[in-house]
């Protein structure tokens, strides 16, 4: 291995929200959606670069990552975006936002699959829209959205289908007969689509294969934007670059409109880390998966013999969504965090029963945080 993930690197003394929390308290923390990897080699090399340089004003996209992209797209989907098709965001909950607001009117609805990322559904309450929740079905140990729940509670209002690819936290990649349903409900229901695609190059189960939304066609293309980032793939969210492909050049203008004067634009070195991600960072990728994989197994195989938890094991994404539904504790969240291990909240993302565990980290940390767990579940008799 070329890289080393297996690297401790001690970020309790530095800015991470994620060691933050519990930076006074032995609390190992598995929660927010960030790694504890050391980011590629090349794009630390590319940010040294770019600060030697000295002078960082208002930046602009640059060609080569517009172009690095479109090849991206090409050559992994075999989907043809163009590059006006792109909006660079400083975020991709922004563009979750931007979409509700840019595609709905103030009296409508938004279909959302349940449970989900937060930022989903707070994306609705904020733009004050109201909300259809389709329930998510664990089938076959994969988690699947049941759309066909909700149709006779549909009313007309709803005008956004939102979608989550790899889904999250549940790790579920949608097949493309999945999609394709996605699509048939949105045409069934005249309804555009908000597609959430920032985990697709974490696919950890093999033989699976990420499919874009917007690459069903041009009819999925022409009501739909999709949402992407290198954030997650190459650990640089703090950086803040991701886009939206939007084909359709009225839901552009619309979206773009709505970010004016609110959204900023991407920081200068965020472009510098996403260019050096794209170009360059493919190894280290690769790598990582094979890492996590080793992660995701290790991890599967331990809590399913705990009593009162079980997980299906994510098809992609470093996010275990574990079942303590059995476990009789009111809060399960709370209750591990009494143990030592600092995991979300079912709650957040709509089911107090579960609790998600980030295990985008070295196995010996993982390790000891699961070790933890058990000894509270075994305590409990």
């Amino acid at each position: 291995m070329a890289f080393n993930f297996d690297e401790s690197i001690d970020r309790r003394h530095s800015d991470s929200y994620k060691w933050q929390k519990y930076h006074d308290r032995d609390v190992i923390p598995l929660w927010v959606a960030d790694t504890d990897f050391r980011s590629p080699p090349c794009i630390i090399e590319a940010l040294h670069a770019r600060v030697e340089h000295g002078v960082f004003g208002y930046g602009a996209p640059p060609a080569e990552l517009a172009a690095l992209f479109v090849e991206r797209m090409l050559t992994r989907y075999q989907w043809r975006v163009k590059p006006e098709w792109l909006v660079f965001l400083p975020g991709l909950v922004s563009g979750l936002n931007l979409a509700v607001r840019a595609l709905t009117q103030a009296d409508s609805s938004v279909v959302i699959p349940a449970p989900i990322y937060p930022p989903f559904r707070a994306a609705a309450r904020g733009a004050e829209r109201g909300q259809r929740l389709a329930p998510m079905v664990l089938a076959e140990e994969r988690w699947r959205v049941d759309l066909t729940a909700i149709e006779p509670e549909m009313d007309g209002s709803e005008q956004l289908l939102m979608l989550c690819n790899p889904h999250n936290p549940g790790g579920t990649v949608y097949r493309r007969e999945e999609l394709a349903q996605h699509l048939a409900f949105a045409q069934r229901h005249d309804l555009l689509v908000c597609s959430d695609e920032i985990h697709c190059d974490l696919l950890l189960e093999p033989g699976v294969a990420h499919i874009p939304f917007g690459s069903l066609g041009e009819v999925a293309e022409q009501r739909s934007i999709t949402l992407m980032s290198p954030s997650k793939s190459f650990n640089i969210a703090g950086l803040g670059a991701s886009l939206a492909i939007i084909p359709n050049a009225r839901l552009r203008m619309k979206f773009i409109a709505q970010r004016s004067g609110i959204v900023p634009n991407v920081d200068v070195l965020a472009y510098v880390a996403a260019t050096a991600a794209w170009r360059d960072g493919q190894p280290w990728l690769e790598e990582q998966l094979d890492y996590l994989r080793g992660n995701r197994d290790w991890l599967a195989a331990r809590i399913n013999t705990l009593p009162g938890l079980s997980m299906a094991a994510p098809e992609a994404t470093y996010l275990a969504w574990i079942d303590a539904g059995r476990l009789g504790v009111d809060n399960p969240q709370r209750f591990f965090e009494q143990a030592g291990v600092g995991l979300s909240p079912g709650a957040d993302f709509g089911d107090p029963r579960f609790v998600r565990l980030n295990f985008g980290c070295p196995r010996a940390l993982l390790v000891q945080a699961v070790e933890r767990m058990a000894r509270a579940v075994q305590a409990l008799g």
